[in-house]
């Protein structure tokens, strides 16, 4: 007897499992529009076929699940690879800075765990089955990880940064604007600041003794930090070739924040595998990312979310300036980038912006000159290209089954990716949605 079970979005159908033996890992997906390469066209009914958490094969039509197998009904929905964030900060509060500040004197690390649990699954939730965390508590982020990929907490697959490394009185430190006695207790356990070519390797591999698998060194200045330079170059060209080297000697990818651009050349001209924000860019500058191969990840919503922060008073007055000053460049010079062909990875920087809302990014990039196609690509295939990581950004078979769902086609409105229904994560429903489709 075939026993169904409906769950909103879908219907998992339990075919009968054969009497003796271990219970079925096979799952059958039939979907009705499956963009199982972004940046190509998408197939009609098809069935993905999954075991072990892998996808085994797509085939087409609505294929009748073998014996044992569970079938998940997607006939109606428009199905794509599980969506990845390459800058997102899950540790403790985020998109809200008020409450932040507010809680300061209150909240500890163990606190800050536990909201980046809760973070985690919002992400997950949100279609996000894959992030970069670009800075946070080293250890608390390298244990939240594991837990993840062990099966005892659910959110996105995580590959970690640790703490950015930045020179003193940089864009990192954390020490910067504290009054003395609480400046010099940050100081005591900051392990990421660095002064010159051989400090700047120490921290590298400090960091990834904590258990990075990226590395992230600020060459500007933020928008977000106290620092004297405003958001223009702070790191030597010397220092940031210190941090490339050491960490691709490590195996380790290296990100950059960085606004100015005289910081991303200088980063650029040094090897780094992403620009994180890349908010001022000019042709040389744009030919750079060209000729090195290197990513922009754009953060569009980054600017945007902080400009409407700092204007309702929940940031420094300090910050608005540079906020300002982000947001009205970042427009135009990422529209310049994107007609000339640089390589674009999804990201957002969410922690600035609150999590969950990670897909609003999507129509910023669009409204800048991405066509929808390219913007789901950047979120996928390039997200995946950026990670090093083959098992994922397409559905085919071999690869990891991270699976997302949502109602109409995404192709004619991007927005339709701010509400996904369905997700899979490594072969494991993770959500339904109570609307249906």
């Amino acid at each position: 007897m075939i026993r169904a079970l409906m769950i909103g979005l879908t219907a998992i159908v339990a075919v009968p499992a054969l009497a003796q033996g271990k219970p079925s890992t096979t799952t059958y997906i039939q979907a009705g529009t499956v963009l199982d390469r972004p940046g190509q066209a998408p197939r009609g009914n098809t069935t993905i076929i999954i075991r072990d958490g892998k996808i085994v094969e797509l085939r087409d039509g609505f294929v009748v699940p073998e014996q044992g197998a569970r079938l998940i009904d997607l006939r109606t929905a428009f199905v794509l690879p599980g969506m990845v964030d390459m800058h997102v900060h899950l540790w403790g509060i985020g998109g809200d800075p008020m409450r932040a500040r507010l809680e300061a004197l209150n909240r500890d690390r163990f606190d800050d765990e536990m909201t980046a649990v809760a973070n985690a699954r919002t992400t997950l939730a949100a279609g996000f089955t894959s992030v970069r965390d670009l800075g946070g508590d080293p250890r608390g982020i390298r244990a939240l990880r594991d837990a993840i990929d062990a099966g005892a907490v659910e959110g996105p697959s995580i590959t970690n940064a640790g703490e950015m490394i930045s020179v003193t009185g940089g864009h990192g430190d954390g020490g910067n604007g504290l009054a003395e006695e609480f400046a010099d207790m940050v100081h005591a356990k900051e392990m990421n600041l660095c002064d010159g070519p051989d400090d700047c390797r120490r921290a590298v591999r400090a960091q990834v003794a904590l258990g990075a698998r990226v590395i992230k060194f600020a060459a500007t200045g933020g928008v977000l930090s106290n620092v004297s330079g405003g958001l223009g170059r702070a790191m030597t060209p010397e220092e940031m070739r210190a941090i490339i080297e050491t960490a691709h000697a490590l195996g380790r990818k290296v990100a950059a924040h960085s606004h100015a651009a005289e910081g991303t050349k200088a980063a650029l001209e040094a090897g780094v595998d992403s620009i994180e924000h890349g908010t001022f860019l000019d042709d040389e500058t744009i030919r750079l990312f060209k000729t090195k191969g290197a990513y922009l990840v754009p953060t569009e919503i980054a600017p945007v979310a902080a400009l409407a922060q700092a204007r309702g008073g929940a940031l420094p007055p300090a910050t608005i300036v540079k906020a300002e000053a982000a947001a009205a460049a970042m427009a135009a010079n990422h529209s310049r980038a994107y007609s000339a062909g640089v390589k674009i990875a999804f990201g957002t920087d969410t922690g600035v912006s609150k999590h969950g809302d990670n897909a609003t990014e999507f129509a910023l990039m669009v409204r800048n000159g991405l066509t929808p196609t390219q913007a789901i690509a950047a979120a996928t295939v390039g997200a995946a290209d950026l990670l090093g990581r083959d098992d994922i950004g397409t559905l085919a078979p071999g690869k990891t089954a991270d699976i997302i769902a949502v109602t109409g086609s995404p192709l004619q409105d991007v927005t339709r990716l701010e509400h996904v229904e369905f997700v899979m994560h490594r072969g494991t429903v993770a959500k339904t949605s109570a609307a249906g489709i």
